[in-house]
């Protein structure tokens, strides 16, 4: 939480003691105090940001829908109606709005709509452990671990674009905090260090950040805020944390003199009618150590995006279905058709799909065969992944599993291919463009070029 001091006597209308503070917010990165250096650092902080960055065109943002625990492809996207029963499962195909494309029966709203989606039936080079990495980075955990490990895309464009606005973060993480803490990963900054983490706005984070002794005018006023602060001091550190520090602080003071990041956040402000159509999520089932159906964090994850925050990362439901596979579908198919429906009309009514590429996938598939418990264990060999917006060529299916949902038959589909076209969409050229890591080398983004079929 971020404590502002005052000085021992009172200054003209500052009227602070030095024993008396200011909390003004918890971004959900740790402790930390400005000083009279810091306040300087942020006003040139944001003019250079403001010089390097101008706007070009309509801002193009990404919201990754992670669906942890493992998602059955084979009871969602790719109904295996010539297999036999054990495996083909108990739901049936339905059509789509787009000739020739049927998808589960769960999702009728979804298939209402495929004109603006396209499904990935064949998605290939998962590893059969729960973990959102390959979801946030399209890369293994083990690659350059040893100097921090491979950036989430959201890490990756607060690094590369920055912010659209300084009150606004660039990455954000609404993922709830899980008992299995790999399914609530938003997303990590890997080697490009603390500055670009995501910013969670949980619940204390939210409360704590509104302003409680002291006026939004008095804190814009530079002159009081540094009358008031000008005792503080920090000792300089060679752990690295102090950069990381000063990031911090330049983003509580952007956030907390505007009013948009909150606006954003409170559901309150929203249409009823909006708030209906996307629904809840409740009650919570199946969620054991995972996350809950928030169906809300999508309605938020489209208002974030609305103000300009690049990169939204969720976890919705808990998707590993090792027993009951079908109960857990229908419960989070339904709940999933529902609010992701809502979402993409959402943003096309409002303009935004083609700036806006929602995906929503999980870690790995499903066992063809059901299990004695009526479920499906892990089968990292293929998995699936719907996309839509992002000015792609929608209305298609991308690859296909054979009969028996074992294995990519036509058109496998890699986790970086997918990230390739993410960057892309994003105004990212992922084929030139490098980060230099802690070595000094330069990184690729990805090492395959985006999905073709899609451009």
């Amino acid at each position: 939480m971020l404590t502002l001091l005052g000085r021992q006597h009172v200054v003209g209308c500052d009227g602070l003691s030095r024993r008396s503070f200011l909390r003004v917010g918890a971004l959900g990165a740790g402790s930390w105090a400005l000083s009279l250096a810091d306040l300087y650092r942020i006003e040139a902080n944001e003019k250079r940001s403001v010089s390097e960055n101008p706007s070009q065109g309509r801002q193009k943002s990404v919201i990754n829908i992670f669906l942890g625990g493992g998602p059955p492809h084979q009871d969602m996207w790719e109904i295996k109606t010539e297999a036999p029963r054990e495996i083909r499962g108990e739901f049936n195909p339905i059509d789509t709005n787009i000739p020739g494309i049927q998808i589960g029966e769960v999702f009728p709203r979804v298939a209402a709509m495929m004109d603006k989606i396209a499904l990935i039936r064949s998605v290939v080079g998962a590893t059969d452990r729960h973990d959102g990495f390959q979801c946030m980075t399209g890369w293994l955990p083990p690659d350059l671990q040893s100097m921090g490990g491979r950036p989430s895309l959201g890490s990756v464009v607060a690094k590369l674009q920055g912010p659209t606005d300084p009150a606004v973060p660039p990455f954000v993480g609404l993922a709830d905090k899980t008992k299995e803490i790999r399914w609530s990963d938003s997303g990590k900054p890997g080697f490009l260090g603390t500055p670009f983490s995501p910013f969670k706005p949980d619940g204390q984070g939210m409360s704590n950040m509104k302003l409680t002794d002291l006026s939004l005018d008095r804190l814009r006023d530079r002159r009081e805020l540094l009358v008031s602060m000008d005792n503080l001091r920090r000792e300089v550190d060679s752990s690295g944390m102090m950069r990381g520090m000063d990031e911090f602080g330049r983003r509580a003071l952007d956030v907390l003199t505007s009013s948009k990041l909150l606006d954003a956040l409170d559901l309150s402000k929203e249409d009823p009618k909006i708030l209906e159509r996307y629904g809840n999520g409740k009650p919570y089932h199946y969620q054991y150590d995972g996350a809950p159906t928030v169906n809300e964090h999508l309605l938020i994850a489209r208002r974030l995006v609305e103000v300009g925050v690049r990169v939204v990362t969720l976890s919705f439901g808990r998707w590993d279905s090792h027993i009951k596979n079908f109960d857990l579908v229908r419960d989070h198919g339904g709940k999933l058709d529902q609010s992701l429906s809502a979402l993409i009309e959402d943003l096309s009514v409002r303009g935004m799909l083609d700036d806006v590429t929602v995906i929503v996938w999980g870690e790995f598939g499903r066992t063809p065969r059901v299990n004695n418990n009526a479920g499906r264990d892990h089968w990292p060999a293929v998995s699936c992944a719907l996309l839509a917006g992002g000015g792609m060529a929608l209305g298609q299916v991308i690859g296909a599993t054979n009969r028996l949902g074992e294995y990519a038959q036509t058109r496998p589909v890699h986790f970086q291919e997918i990230f390739a076209t993410l960057y892309r969409n994003l105004g990212i050229n992922p084929e030139t463009t490098t980060l230099v890591d802690p070595s000094g080398r330069p990184q690729y983004l990805t090492q395959m070029a985006p999905i073709r079929e899609l451009l």
